[in-house]
């Protein structure tokens, strides 16, 4: 008590009174000098009596507050021990310090603590102690789930060794758990099931053989699908519609949808396998939605070709089958009416502008050409978008820009964007992928746009174009647009120049005629004939120098072969690198034993990889997953900012990845 001050001695109140009383009784004894005796005897009295007072004062507030530390105590334990909820204190290795009755039937319903110190552990490797002292997380134990939350309390005063205890309270949200379960178990899923050849399957089937064809197809689809409890209906000739459980999706996925493989072994007098193709929609809002998600899968499902099964669940989409190669189509019926089609929206715009993909190649050159002369045949300005030339197409370009007709024919992105308006037909070639195009922005600027391309549809297409020809079974952009010519009366009238660029898509598409080739395309060739053109013309376009082939051999001798994949890579500051590796993965196929290959490039940051195919290995599912595209036997894919040995093993891994998923066995290579 000494050493506190005089302010500290007392209450607040009691120092102010007592500060008062002195300055009074100083005043009092200077005024009245016979009274100070008396007044410093009454004030000591007063002084006296104060910290009498205070002290006893403090002994009770004292007391109060060691009683109610006593009670806070004693409530605190209770509520422990009573806690409605089951409560624990453990270290964060899982070690248990103390738990109240209701843990202890946890542990009595898990037959002792084992279990219990596992999930401890697993909630203290979700939880971040240097960065989150609470917890909140879900777990399992045994077949009960928990939300355990509480916080980490540091019981080390060192700071630099911390030492945790956890307070944590367990939760039980089984029945929840079981419910969400359910309720997520029994959402509906909508399917449209179509057979994507069935025309083809007919025509080559005799009258007697037909119903019976179709009749094996509902057997076995009826089979697939018996077990769910669900509804399946035909409403077309090719057409069903299959709603059930989202339970059973799991299997199909786990099965791969072996129907679509099922279908392929009827043998009734089919000349042509049957091939389905499936979209699903699920998590949609309702069963109107669950459709349009159906649908927009299945139209994604035939864009890649058909004989897959395609998912889309909510915003993601799901892959299954796709291995095997397009089927022809021989009827030309859409080929007309797309071509009469788009004459009259030619003649409904003001002008037209064409636009293919970034790094312009001969077949988006050739059938931008094509078109560029259909809409001046019909008086129409029309304009091709084109950035940069490049090494594919400089040879083209120069005997273009030497003909004077086409001056102001070709644009920049920039002269595209100020041209643009609401009445502009955008035509867009070679590519249904918005951010491929070479001007993405000029999408955002008209209704009126059309869409031609070959290339295996993508979860990303182009959003509600006006008219699409969209036929992965075509060689080339360059044969649709072929056929849209011929088709048009009065435009038959394209310049030697524009139909050697359409011969030379087609040429370098098909690898000179010897992929994706079929009957239509060699009748766009012979329509092209009519015009003139050379096919050595054609070939001198795309003639090497000594250097390029000597790089591209060099590519080629240094392929490493895994099973039958030959992966090789284009050294880096290799001039036109880019083509070479095209190049090199066109000729690794022509080795014995060789069935798919990869060539990977890099210019800047950019790494390019060239995936060729001879048709048993789908190279397009495989650059699919590092983001890119194309055809079962053609594709490729950029990568930005990654090194080309990293690029290399990525596609290793989804290489073997498909290989796993193909179940196919092949023989090691002799480097494998």
């Amino acid at each position: 008590m000494n050493n506190l001050s005089f302010s500290r001695l007392f209450l607040p109140k009691v120092t102010l009174y007592l500060t008062l009383i002195f300055m009074l009784t100083v005043i009092v004894c200077i005024l009245k000098p016979a009274l100070i005796i008396p007044g410093i005897i009454i004030f000591v009295a007063v002084f006296a009596y104060s910290i009498s007072e205070n002290k006893i004062r403090k002994m009770e507030i004292l007391n109060y507050i060691q009683t109610l530390n006593i009670d806070i105590d004693s409530v605190t334990r209770d509520t422990l021990l009573s806690f409605p909820i089951p409560f624990l204190v453990a270290e964060t290795t899982g070690e248990i310090i103390w738990y109240n009755s209701l843990f202890s039937k946890i542990i009595e319903d898990n037959k002792g603590s084992e279990l219990i110190k596992q999930a401890l552990i697993s909630i203290f490797e979700k939880n971040d102690l240097d960065k989150n002292r609470n917890i909140y997380v879900n777990v399992a134990i045994g077949e009960r789930y928990y939300l355990v939350f509480g916080n980490n309390v540091n019981v080390q005063t060192d700071s630099e060794n911390p030492k945790f205890i956890s307070m944590l309270y367990f939760l039980e949200e089984t029945e929840k758990k079981t419910t969400m379960q359910r309720l997520e178990e029994s959402r509906p899923v909508v399917g449209i099931i179509t057979i994507d050849n069935y025309e083809e399957v007919m025509q080559n089937a005799d009258d007697i053989s037909k119903p019976h064809i179709l009749a094996e197809i509902d057997k076995k689809i009826a089979a697939w699908y018996s077990h769910t409890g669900g509804i399946v209906k035909k409403f077309e000739r090719d057409k069903y519609l299959c709603i059930f459980e989202n339970k059973y999706l799991l299997g199909f996925e786990e099965k791969k949808f072996e129907i679509i493989d099922t279908v392929k072994d009827i043998n009734i007098g089919n000349k042509i396998p049957v091939t389905l193709s499936m979209g699903l929609g699920l998590s949609a809002d309702s069963f109107f939605d669950n459709l349009a998600n159906a649908l927009a899968a299945l139209d994604v499902a035939l864009g890649r070709g058909g004989d897959q099964v395609v998912i889309k669940n909510g915003e993601k989409y799901t892959f299954f089958g796709g291995r095997t190669k397009e089927l022809e189509k021989r009827t030309r019926v859409k080929a007309r009416v797309v071509a009469h089609a788009l004459n009259e929206l030619i003649s409904q715009s003001e002008q037209v502008i064409i636009m293919g993909h970034v790094n312009v190649d001969i077949d988006s050159l050739g059938s931008s050409l094509g078109l560029l002369r259909v809409v001046r045949t019909k008086g129409k300005h029309a304009y091709i978008v084109m950035n940069n030339s490049n090494i594919m197409v400089d040879s083209l370009m120069e005997k273009i820009n030497k003909d004077k007709e086409y001056e102001g024919a070709f644009i920049t992105r920039n002269e595209a964007l100020d041209k643009i308006h609401k009445k502009t037909l955008l035509i867009v070639v070679d590519t249904h992928k918005p951010a491929l195009t070479e001007c993405p922005e000029l999408l955002k600027f008209t209704d009126k746009i059309v869409v031609i391309d070959h290339h295996r549809r993508g979860t990303d297409f182009i959003n509600d174009p006006v008219l699409a020809f969209h036929e992965v079974y075509a060689s080339s952009t360059c044969e649709l647009v072929t056929e849209i010519i011929s088709y048009l009366d009065g435009e038959k009238t394209l310049k030697p120049i524009e139909a050697e660029a359409l011969y030379a898509g087609i040429t370098i598409d098909t690898k000179n005629f010897t992929l994706k080739t079929g009957i239509r395309t060699f009748e766009a060739v012979a329509f092209l004939k009519r015009f003139g053109v050379d096919s050595m013309v054609v070939k001198q376009l795309f003639q090497n120098d000594l250097i390029t082939y000597t790089a591209r051999s060099e590519v080629v001798k240094n392929a490493e072969i895994i099973n039958d994949i030959a992966i090789s890579v284009c050294p880096e500051n290799t001039k036109n690198s880019t083509l070479i590796a095209a190049q090199a993965a066109d000729e690794l196929l022509g080795i014995s034993g060789i069935s798919a290959s990869f060539v990977l490039s890099k210019i800047n940051d950019l790494v390019s990889i060239s995936g060729r195919s001879l048709g048993d290995i789908n190279v397009q599912v495989i650059l699919e997953k590092m983001g890119g595209g194309g055809h079962l036997t053609v594709a490729g894919s950029q990568i930005p900012d990654i090194d080309i040995e990293e690029a290399k093993e990525i596609l290793k891994k989804n290489i073997f990845e498909y290989l796993e998923e193909s179940n196919e066995q092949r023989p090691a290579g002799p480097n494998a």
